[in-house]
């Protein structure tokens, strides 16, 4: 049994001001969960936190190419070197977010150990770049994108490391139908979409299942997932940014979720998006925990 370690990476840096004169809140996500009793219900070990730079766009204006760059690059670096030491030392890392370029962070370090796959549990690919949007600036919405190579050098080739993953290594979850631009460009590219109605009508847990015995093949070392909050229907999940409509109930997301982190190809997991702001109740958050927690549930 591996030990699971919770990690905290509440970084924001990624998404854009939800008003004039704010900052998202979704850096509240870990101390949410946290609440929940989530290490103490996955019978983890204690991580600490990354601690980010401040959120500060400066004088920032579209066209600009990604805000908080230089923030971003810096903490990718300093999330990796934690990662980078729980992966090595074979502990499973869970890590709370903040908002999804903490995904560059799991990315840099596991590009440092190997070759490694990507499960991404999203509403939206998070694929935006120079070469498909005008509209760059916000990492939380072109991580895998910058994993994968696409944007500007000084977040894609840290450390000489770029592309932190392959095209054909990566893997999509839960992508609303409605986002058929998105998809064509994904297929064109040979890398997995697997929508909410593909996930209704071929099964989440044997779609889980198949993914996880792909990612079993000796030319590569293992896979990462990273699970974004939105992939939620909004009447169960309205506490995100990007509240799309028709996304997986909690049942579909737990068979989903539950043959990928317990793999044994599988070697870790962040959780993004959640924003407590959002949730004055606390209940999507509870449910956003309970969810995490059944997945490593033993069956």
């Amino acid at each position: 049994m591996r030990n699971i370690v919770v990690l905290d990476a509440p970084s924001n840096l990624g998404l854009r001001p939800p008003a004039p004169g704010t900052v998202p809140g979704c850096h509240k996500l870990a101390g949410a969960l946290r609440e929940q009793r989530i290490v103490q219900r996955l019978h983890a070990l204690e991580g600490g936190v990354v601690v980010p730079p401040r959120y500060d766009r400066g004088d920032w204006q579209e066209g600009d190419g990604v805000f908080n760059a230089a923030a971003i690059a810096s903490y990718t670096v300093k999330l990796a070197d934690r990662i980078e030491r729980h992966v090595r030392a074979g502990d499973f890392p869970v890590v709370l977010g903040g908002d999804c370029s903490i995904q560059l962070g799991a990315s840099l370090a596991l590009r440092r150990v190997g070759r490694y796959g990507l499960a991404a549990i999203d509403a939206s690919p998070d694929f935006r770049h120079p070469g498909n949007s005008d509209r760059i600036g916000a990492a939380g919405g072109e991580e895998v994108a910058l994993a994968t190579g696409r944007g500007q050098r000084d977040l894609t080739d840290l450390e000489g490391r770029g592309p932190y993953l392959r095209d054909e290594d990566v893997r999509f979850f839960g992508i609303r139908d409605a986002f058929e631009e998105d998809r064509a460009e994904l297929a064109a590219l040979k890398i997995p979409v697997v929508t909410v109605g593909d996930l209704r009508e071929w099964g989440a847990d044997a779609v889980a299942r198949a993914t996880a015995q792909a990612f079993e093949i000796p030319e590569i070392d293992g896979f990462w997932v990273h699970l974004d909050a939105d992939c939620l229907d909004p009447s169960v999940m309205p506490a995100v940014d990007s509240p799309d409509p028709d996304g997986l109930q909690p049942a579909e997301l737990r068979a989903l979720l539950r043959p990928l982190v317990t793999s044994p190809a599988c070697v870790g997991l962040n959780v993004t998006i959640y924003d407590p702001d959002l949730d004055p109740e606390g209940t999507a958050g509870a449910l956003l925990t309970d969810i995490v927690v059944d997945a490593f549930a033993q069956s």
